[in-house]
């Protein structure tokens, strides 16, 4: 028994001092907000699939941005859709002309939907710099001028960018939202101590020349999923000097959180079913200690309904990722609710360990499409 103790302590130490050392990178990222004039050509490109419910939205936003509408073209990627996408799409085009917004459909090669639409877009993209996000976003103002500064100041040749949740107080949005500000968190953090490991496929821009150079998506285009860390991996594995985090709510994009438990459960599958296929071993690595922590600290808060005296060893846990979780939230300007906070600091070690378990022996659904893991 004392040693099954240890083994618990050990674990909790580790991953104290994991989430302790995203902290501290997270303080020495520097917001990167400047302005400059705008000079940078974009090609954003937006698969979608089924989003009538969401495009007018973000089509409204892309119709605010801020930034020389010359400067930038806009490729919308239908994968296959039956609902009126393409009618609302064409509707905004007749009331923007000037806006340079065209429609074209994926062409299917691989076992991801996504990587497909993206691939397609390339072959026909103007600009060297693009940027991906997607059909359920709505886009800041000054997203683009953001990006500008960046590139302007910096010279990469990828830039991740914050993402963040349009949460109600039900707990099924509160625990996406504190869920997703912890990785988020973690995101930024392992840039500051120079290992990145996770980007968001909603807000990322990279060249269109090192992406060819890298041969794309090829080497994991029968992952259905993974079009963003993936990419993130061979970028920084080419120059991880030239790989940035855009650390500013200025460019930060807004989505939404699955309506249902089920949405979730089946989004979460698509997540995790990727991360056997890491090639970082920093990635691999946090995985492992976030996993096996959270499967003791399910045990030691079942022990305490027995013995209250457990409760003491998951105090150091909670408290390093409050701090994680609230610095990033300060960032966003994001509000968390606490009620909902407790709750999830309490359903997350059993809904995590659920779904990694799952994740490995079933398929998951994605865009009313079955996949295997």
């Amino acid at each position: 028994m004392l040693f099954v103790f240890y083994i618990f302590w050990l674990l909790i130490c580790l991953y104290f001092i994991l989430i302790l050392l995203f902290i501290i990178g997270f303080d020495k990222l520097k917001n990167k907000a400047r302005n400059h004039d705008g000079t940078t050509k974009f090609s954003i490109i937006i698969p979608f699939r089924n989003e009538a419910e969401y495009l007018p939205s973000l089509l409204n936003s892309i119709a605010a941005i801020e930034y020389n509408k010359s400067l930038f073209e806009i490729i919308l990627v239908d994968d296959e859709s039956t609902d009126n996408s393409i009618k609302i799409i064409n509707q905004f085009c007749d009331k923007n002309p000037k806006i340079n917004l065209k429609t074209i459909k994926n062409l299917r090669q691989s076992n991801s939907p996504k990587k497909d639409a993206i691939s397609t877009a390339i072959s026909i993209i103007k600009h060297n710099w693009i940027i991906t996000t997607d059909a359920d976003c709505i886009l800041p103002k000054t997203w683009l001028s953001c990006f500008n500064g960046s590139i302007l100041e910096n010279n990469p040749n990828m830039i991740v960018a914050p993402v963040n949740f349009k949460s109600n107080s039900s707990f099924l949005h509160q625990f996406q939202h504190i869920d997703f500000l912890s990785m988020q968190g973690a995101t930024i953090g392992s840039f500051g101590i120079h290992q990145p490991f996770m980007a968001n496929g909603a807000n990322l821009a990279y060249k269109k020349e090192v992406f060819l150079a890298l041969n794309g998506f090829k080497d994991n285009d029968f992952i259905a999923s993974g079009d963003d860390v993936f990419l993130l991996e061979n970028f920084v594995e080419h120059d991880k000097s030239k790989v940035l985090f855009l650390k500013t709510h200025k460019a930060l994009v807004a989505t939404y959180p699955a309506k249902n438990w089920h949405e979730l459960v089946q989004q979460r599958k698509r997540w995790a079913a990727k991360a056997t296929h890491f090639k970082s071993n920093f990635a691999k690595a946090i995985g492992v200690i976030v996993f096996l922590t959270n499967i003791v600290i399910g045990l030691l808060l079942i022990s305490g309904i027995i013995n209250p005296v457990f409760l003491l060893l998951i105090a150091p846990k909670f408290v390093i990722d409050s701090l994680l979780i609230f610095k990033t939230a300060r960032l966003y300007q994001s509000k968390i609710s606490f009620s909902g906070y407790f709750k999830t600091l309490l359903f997350y070690p059993f809904f995590t360990v659920y779904i990694a378990t799952t994740s490995l022996l079933s398929s998951f659904v994605w865009k009313d499409r079955h996949f295997n893991k």
